[in-house]
């Protein structure tokens, strides 16, 4: 049975996606907390370049994933694809962790697992699709510069 690629990139961005939306509307209370109330470190964007953000990085995610899951049957292609979903995990969960939980210190750490999984899915997909491994990069450096704010947020709302 042949695999028709626009259904397996709109399944990978349909639940990226999800997954992402979830994770906004389970935070928007702490959302609104963070944007009204905590001091922020230099550098930090207005608010409305969070969801925007969030919204292409979530695609190209979703599209790589896609990419990855169209390549012939291999043990590399299925590791690929597992660590994407640990590091999607990880990444909803990261969001819990800083606006409804405000543990910002086990956040930070929690987000530089999530930096460290991003960088072995980036390796696994470079095995499989090397588009796919070059379209997570925008999305390593934005956890890489939200590292930089959670440590800020952390360390100036002590």
């Amino acid at each position: 049975m042949e695999r028709k690629p626009w259904k397996v990139y709109a399944f990978w961005i349909i639940l990226t996606q999800a997954v992402g939306g979830l994770a906004a509307w389970l935070t928007r209370d702490g959302t609104a907390l963070y944007r009204d109330v905590m001091q922020k470190p230099p550098l930090s964007p207005p608010a409305i370049v969070f969801p925007i953000a969030w919204v292409i990085l979530y695609t190209l995610m979703a599209v790589g994933a896609a990419r990855v899951s169209l390549a012939p049957a291999s043990p590399q292609k299925h590791a690929a694809l597992r660590v994407y979903g640990i590091q999607l995990f990880f990444n909803f969960c990261w969001s819990i962790l800083f606006f409804n939980w405000q543990t910002y210190l086990f956040a930070l750490i929690w987000l530089v697992a999530l930096w460290v999984l991003i960088l072995v899915m980036l390796s696994r997909f470079e095995r499989v699709d090397p588009l796919a491994a070059r379209l997570q990069i925008p999305y390593a450096v934005w956890v890489a510069f939200a590292a930089y704010l959670n440590a800020g947020v952390w360390l100036l709302n002590k």
